[in-house]
């Protein structure tokens, strides 16, 4: 059964959407960028269903500002109590759970990594967290090199990108900032540094999942392969599995799939 919960965060009500069950293992799914709580395309929405066919209760919601709750959008980083709050509102609305495994993708990833601490939840499922400064929905956000390198990488492969290139149809200043960029080194940002120290003090344990062809992936790989995740890595409970997609939400039947299982796996571990 699928029903509406209201909530207070700070003061405005909140509203989530609780789909029932009866196991004792629950999922907390916090919607990423400007997304209500139903996801892109109800992503969330079926995802929420289909475990709860696997009895496994699941609560959604939207945060402050966004979709059916009040309030002021201020973005992922201020929303550490709207995360606390949707957690409270699931235990009590769910007082069967004895445990909750929290799940983000992109900037609500790195909202759950950055706030998790303050949270009623056991674990996290991380989806391709955002760490480039830029809010995730501006359009300015320049690409990564890790990015362009991939894009360079997958023209070369492609033999019409020669005749191109022969006929005149590629732009050569274009082209040589764009191998200039690519031969650059990303610098971690300062908010992946702030999530690599947030995950390296955490108690709970991690599941990092990667869109391997994502752009905002590319850009926290670069970073995860740097010294800046160094502490990280050597928490035996933090683990990363990548995903052969460019789709950013999983949204393709084989990637779908491979998420649904990984979550799973999470679920059903004690």
């Amino acid at each position: 059964m699928r029903r509406i919960i209201d909530f207070d965060c700070a003061g405005d009500l909140l509203t989530g959407t609780l789909d029932e069950a009866a196991g004792t293992t629950g999922l907390l799914i916090v919607s990423g960028g400007n997304e209500i709580r139903s996801g892109a395309y109800a992503g969330q929405a079926m995802l929420a269903g289909l475990f709860a066919t696997m009895d496994y209760p699941v609560f959604r919601y939207d945060r402050r500002g966004i979709g059916d709750s009040e309030g002021v959008n201020s973005g992922f980083d201020g929303s550490a109590a709207d995360i606390a709050a949707a957690a409270a509102a699931f235990r009590e609305s769910a007082p069967h759970i004895a445990r909750v495994v929290a799940f983000g993708n992109c900037d609500a990833a790195t909202a759950l990594s950055l706030f998790h601490a303050d949270v009623a939840i056991d674990a996290l499922i991380l989806a391709n967290p955002w760490v480039i400064e830029n809010a995730p929905d501006e359009a300015s956000t320049p690409p990564t090199s890790a990015a362009v390198r991939a894009r360079y990488w997958n023209r070369l492969k492609n033999p019409r990108s020669v005749v191109d290139l022969f006929t005149g149809k590629i732009n050569l200043r274009k082209l040589a900032g764009g191998l200039v960029k690519a031969a650059q080194a990303d610098k971690p940002s300062g908010l992946a540094e702030r999530l690599a120290e947030a995950l390296a003090s955490s108690t709970l344990p991690a599941t990092l999942l990667i869109a391997d062809r994502d752009t905002t992936a590319m850009a926290f790989m670069s970073a995860w392969n740097s010294v800046t995740f160094s502490a990280v890595k050597t928490r035996p409970d933090v683990t990363l599995h990548s995903c052969a997609t460019a789709s950013h939400s999983f949204a393709d039947a084989p990637a779908k799939a491979w998420l649904t299982d990984k979550i799973l796996g999470v679920m059903s571990t004690n």
